[in-house]
């Protein structure tokens, strides 16, 4: 598997500053069930896009530690050794990601579905970004619209045909016009 294919890649947290004097690292979850922590062996770290290292770094213990989760891998030992890993993104093979419930979807396969307005079937734009403000979440669409991610707007999702059909509310309905 090659280190730099995008596509090869789940990205489940965001490392931040070390953490103690052992060479633990602060992160922050991207992912809805950070108990899979516990569980992980090998991940992969890359910054700006590149792998960090020639290989993957295995987990020693993850903790959850006051609203934070720390990262301790084996081998990084020294503050030093941590902050070379600062700012990386933890990263697992594609073929670990979770399995979903039925009506769950990744954030990544939703990024390039076509969302189109179930009323008049006028094509409103691409999903570019995602937001997440503590409420539902926010699909970027064509770069002027956001669509919040529920299920009366969002009535049909098909990530393998990259489309999502949405009934939009008079409120959006009239934002979209101007």
């Amino acid at each position: 598997m090659s280190l730099e294919s995008e596509c090869q890649w789940v990205l489940v947290a965001h490392l931040g500053r070390t953490w103690g004097n052992g060479g633990a690292l602060t992160a922050i979850p991207l992912t809805s069930r950070p108990e899979r922590f516990q569980q992980l062996g090998e991940v992969f770290l890359f910054r700006e896009g590149a792998p960090v290292g020639p290989g993957g770094f295995q987990v020693e213990w993850v903790r959850q530690h006051a609203r934070a989760w720390v990262f301790k891998f084996k081998g990084i030992d020294s503050i030093s050794d941590a902050e070379a890993l600062e700012r990386s993104e933890v990263r697992l093979p594609i073929a670990e990601r979770l399995t979903l419930e039925d009506g769950e979807h990744f954030v990544e396969d939703l990024i390039g579905c076509e969302v189109v307005e179930r009323e008049s079937g006028k094509a409103l734009g691409v999903v570019t970004g995602w937001q997440d403000a503590g409420g539902p979440g926010l699909l970027e669409v064509g770069g002027d619209l956001l669509v919040p991610f529920v299920h009366s707007i969002c009535v049909d999702i098909d990530t393998r045909a990259k489309r999502i059909v949405v009934n939009l509310p008079e409120g959006l309905k009239e934002l979209n016009r101007s």
